[in-house]
């Protein structure tokens, strides 16, 4: 061999060896502090937050999650599977940093008692296949929006629809989809809710691989109606258009249930219009209404609904614990406010108050009625006006006010009263408030986030006062089974000086323009007196709602 090849030979042997050697050392070096590394992140990433569970002590969301149950599934520690999935009510499987809220909730709210039946379970997990078959982008959604640009339908289709369309204020919203699912559930259809630009950051995707979510190409034309449009279901039978002897069902019936309605709209209440809308493969919801109640007075669904909901009052609480899941913004905005406020308090009242007219009911008279109610039913305790510091003998405990209302008047009167003046218990007062807005906003998106936040941020109360007609506050009481104490209207707390509240006959909302024509009997009737588990609201007695207690 050559000098010269033998020394390159050399060279490359030593550079062989000392490339082994760096490997050697520096690979398990960079390993480490790989793994340092990763265990950062998933520090940073999954304890963005300290968790408070209700009553507890901070804990740390990497500390709390554990993942040994299945995949994609965190359980939290020291919670059973059932919980975390609300006994049934949602499915595992979800990526759950796409919702945080999906499977975090159970942190932050106590266990219901009110468990879902086994028979409405099934029926979601049915529901859940059917969406998956139809929703969006599927053949079989393709092929029934062809037919709605057809008069009539000639043959049935393989999915039929229920398209829900933005009416009114958030908590009549979330009130009307919830009804307009459980209708679906009664009827086999698919629900597609269309979300204008106010409704972005709201909620999750309720249903996995799939979106509720009416696409943008839907006709514009079939979703924009009123009480007035010849297509509604009152008017297509008001005209005897449509009937039983109609051979060839029309492609699509508008739905008018809201605010204006008429008795020939009602009649979508009655079983005779149901047998007609079987083979009408789009119906297009327009309402502002929780109808619900409606649907129980129905002989045809009456079976359905019994199986599915033994318990009468609980249909808003398991339907919008299972549809309404907030973002991932909208949750932030939640935990950082329970962390940071609520979460240390040994017991939380919200109070939702609504002004339907300031000029005639002032702030101060207002703020006096909420005091009368939660003192007299010994929510919050009464002021000791003769001592300037509370003994530090009496009670530390620590009640945490929420109040959500458009005004600040509320707040600042309430926090005065308890940072003049000492309790006589010795309890701590807090008082906090999220938002002021002065006004409701129609039609922006960062108004509906906020209003969205303090109405879940009231369902994980210990208490719940609320006012009269509120469906602000019927979201709330339904999310967190929460009777509420609801005030009177104020002008009839003024004129009567009688009781400032009463505690609600249930959690559920009411149904604010109810039918009042008794489709079996051909009569208008009192519908508060059909069935025992459906009576008149007591803050709006006209309306309706769901009871378990028939015997008031």
């Amino acid at each position: 061999m050559e000098p010269e090849s033998a020394t390159k030979l050399l060279r490359w042997g030593s550079m062989r060896t000392v490339a082994l050697v760096a490997c050697l050392l520096v690979f398990p070096l960079i390993v480490m502090m790989s793994a340092s590394y990763h265990d950062r992140m998933f520090d940073l990433i999954g304890g963005l937050a300290e968790v408070k569970v209700p009553g507890g002590k901070s804990q740390n969301v990497a500390a709390v999650f554990s993942t040994d149950t299945e995949p994609n599934l965190y359980q939290p520690a020291g919670v059973s599977v059932d919980d975390l999935l609300l006994g049934g009510l949602l499915a595992s499987g979800f990526d759950q940093e796409s919702c945080l809220s999906r499977y975090q909730s159970v942190l932050y709210r106590k266990p219901s008692p009110k468990q879902p039946s086994a028979y409405l379970v099934s029926k979601l997990r049915n529901y859940e296949n059917l969406h998956k078959k139809c929703g969006p982008s599927t053949e079989a959604y393709k092929a029934t929006l062809r037919v709605i640009y057809s008069r009539n339908v000639s043959s049935p289709t393989e999915c039929n629809y229920i398209v829900w369309t933005a009416q009114a204020g958030l908590g009549n919203r979330i009130l009307t989809m919830a009804s307009a699912f459980l209708y679906a559930l009664l009827t086999n259809r698919v629900l597609l809710v269309e979300f204008n630009a106010d409704m972005g950051d709201l909620f999750c995707e309720p249903f996995q691989n799939t979106s509720w979510l009416l696409p943008r190409n839907f006709p514009k034309e079939c979703r924009r109606f009123n009480q007035w449009n010849s297509q509604t279901l009152g008017n297509l039978l008001k005209s005897n258009i449509f009937d039983s002897s109609t051979s060839l069902p029309p492609s699509h019936v508008n739905v008018f249930l809201s605010y204006g309605l008429t008795d020939s709209d009602k009649l979508f209440y009655c079983d005779e219009s149901h047998i007609l809308l079987r083979k009408v493969p789009w119906l297009i919801l327009r309402s502002d209404e929780y109808f619900v109640p409606a649907l129980f007075l129905m002989p045809s669904f009456q079976e359905e609904l019994d199986r599915m909901f033994p318990d009468k009052e609980s249909v808003f609480h398991h339907l919008g614990r299972y549809l309404f899941h907030p973002s991932n913004k909208a949750w932030g905005l939640v935990t950082r406010f329970y962390n940071s406020y609520l979460a240390d308090a040994d017991e939380r009242i919200g109070m939702q108050i609504r002004v339907f007219n300031p000029k005639a009911n002032p702030f101060q008279t207002l703020t006096d009625q909420i005091l009368s109610c939660t003192l007299q039913e010994n929510l919050l305790p009464q002021v000791d006006k003769q001592e300037l510091v509370a003994s530090p003998s009496k009670n530390k405990t620590t009640k945490a006010i929420l109040i959500a209302s458009l005004y600040s008047e509320f707040y600042e009167n309430i926090t005065n009263r308890y940072w003049k003046f000492p309790t006589r218990t010795g309890e701590v007062i807090e008082v906090y408030q999220p938002s002021h807005e002065e006004y409701q906003h129609f039609g922006d998106n960062s108004h509906n986030v906020k209003a969205w936040v303090e109405m879940y941020l009231l369902s994980l109360s210990d208490e719940l006062v609320t006012s009269a007609g509120s469906t602000f506050g019927y979201v709330a009481q339904g999310l967190g089974d929460l009777r509420p104490w609801i005030l009177h209207r104020p002008e009839n707390w003024m004129n009567s000086r009688k009781a400032s509240c009463h505690l609600g006959i249930s959690i559920e909302g009411c149904l604010h323009i109810p039918p009042s024509y008794d489709c079996n009997k051909k009569v208008n009737s009192d519908m508060g007196k059909v069935v025992p588990y459906v009576k008149h609201c007591e803050d709006s007695p006209s309306g309706l709602k769901l009871v378990n207690d028939y015997t008031f």
